[in-house]
């Protein structure tokens, strides 16, 4: 064996021994000095206390203590020695193992934690207990977020948004030279080709819907802000202010619980979206939906994105006959059952066949996929399949 093979080896027992956390039984033989024995130290007091690493851990106490600043220290060691990715996994399992809510009511643990999607779901949960001296610590962290997601995401759906509405606009007789879409004209004519003229003779004109700025479209985003769509939420936020921002769309946004909140005229700012929901509580989609139906005038020329697990704690047949309604009257609904990055959602799969069948798709939704959903409902595309599938 070589050398190196020697210092691949002892790599790999490290790795290991972080993993399974140094008890009698473990088997390695492995010491930790330095920043690997710091690792250690940060993972035992999150995983090992009252069990091993591979028990169920939800049953164990941690040792971090009740101290915010030793948990403050804690995190700060964390973003050290982890990487983002996993620095966020770590602090989710934080805050559901060890009771950290209350913690992150103070300023200086706000400081220390490394900010995402799912710390910002359990800050706006906390929203309405928060002393004023951490209002201002949590503003700044889904602010943070807020602005890491527009960077990722903004661009990609004006582009995708914009695409699908000049492609929905195109007319079959411009009535102005300057409107003819010539590229696209010559495509759709290429089989009246002269070759002793060498030209194409256009039979058919593809030209540019006159006054593009006009209003296209109607878009209301209806989310569901019960407890376990805390993600969902925090992407509809985004994207509601992205799709606000154009002017060929009239976009409104709705959360709902047991009541309903129009937060449209928060649409200039995500963040004050967010600080104006309340999640947790039950669950009313009819009344949402009855809500959403009274801001659409133009039935043909609008989208209802309904976002939410579709648990419905009102009368369930009201709300499927209102959701057939919408449908009838030209309105194009779509349910998304999350709309996030954390894998297939819990749902109410009785209600979802339900909506399917009556020809509203009900499925999950990545935020890298929302773009191309948003193009293809523009178009009226088939959307039965996942929406990753739409240019």
């Amino acid at each position: 064996m070589t050398i190196g093979d020697d210092m691949h080896a002892d790599e790999r027992l490290k790795r290991w021994r972080l993993v399974l956390g140094g008890e009698a039984a473990e088997g390695t033989g492995v010491t930790l000095e330095g920043d690997e024995a710091r690792m250690d130290a940060a993972l035992e007091a999150l995983y090992d206390q009252g069990g091993s690493r591979r028990g169920q851990g939800r049953a164990r106490r941690g040792g971090l203590g009740d101290s915010a600043p030793n948990v403050a220290r804690w995190l700060g060691d964390v973003r050290s020695y982890f990487p983002s990715t996993v620095v966020q996994v770590m602090q989710k399992d934080a805050i559901e193992r060890l009771d950290l809510t209350r913690m992150l009511l103070e300023p200086e643990m706000l400081e220390a934690v490394e900010p995402d999607v799912h710390l910002v779901g359990t800050l706006l949960s906390l929203s309405q207990v928060m002393p004023e001296k951490a209002k201002h610590s949590a503003r700044a962290v889904v602010r943070t977020v807020v602005c890491d997601l527009e960077a990722r995401l903004a661009q990609r759906t004006r582009s995708a948004v914009t695409g699908a509405l000049d492609r929905s606009a195109r007319v079959r007789r411009p009535r102005r030279p300057a409107d003819v879409d010539w590229p696209r004209t010559i495509r759709a004519n290429l089989r009246h080709y002269l070759p002793e003229r060498r030209t194409v003779v256009p039979e058919r004109l593809v030209g540019y819907g006159r006054g593009q700025q006009a209003l296209e479209r109607d878009v209301v985003l209806c989310v569901d802000q019960s407890g376990s769509m805390a993600a969902s939420v925090v992407y509809a936020s985004v994207f509601a202010a992205v799709l606000a921002s154009m002017r060929s769309l009239r976009t409104s946004l709705v959360v709902f619980d047991t009541a309903v909140v129009d937060l449209t005229d928060r649409l200039h700012d995500p963040v004050e979206i967010l600080f104006g929901t309340r999640l947790g509580g039950g669950t009313d989609i009819n009344r949402a939906l009855a809500y959403s139906q009274g801001l659409i005038t133009r039935p043909t020329d609008s989208i209802l994105i309904l976002i939410s697990d579709l648990y419905e704690g009102g009368v369930r047949e009201e709300m499927l006959r209102r959701a057939a309604a919408l449908t009838s009257s030209g309105v194009q609904v779509i349910a998304l059952l999350a709309l996030s990055d954390e894998g297939a959602p819990a749902h109410d799969h009785e209600n979802a066949a339900a909506l399917t069948a009556m020809g509203i798709p009900a499925f999950a939704c990545t935020p890298d996929a929302f773009p191309a959903l948003m193009a293809a409902a523009i178009e009226r595309h088939d959307l039965k399949d996942p929406p990753a599938r739409h240019p």
